[in-house]
């Protein structure tokens, strides 16, 4: 099964995405026991939008050096 997952800056990930985290998420918690799992794995979703869109930002600025 593929299910792509698409998160968007400003808005909430798609129907089929959040079901798709959700139950990846209750499977992470019958394995760890650890009830707060499902909320950890969209936080680091999240987490990981900001890194990227940092990095994304850092590539556009001019170089420093650069006396164009």
């Amino acid at each position: 099964m593929f299910v792509p997952i698409a998160f968007e800056n400003l808005r909430v990930p798609s129907a089929s995405t959040r079901q798709l985290l959700s139950n990846l998420g209750r499977r992470l918690v019958d394995i760890s026991g650890e009830s707060r799992e499902t909320s950890y794995l969209f936080q680091r979703c999240s987490v990981l939008v900001q890194c990227f869109n940092a990095v994304l930002l850092h590539d556009r600025l001019p170089d420093r050096e650069c006396t164009d």
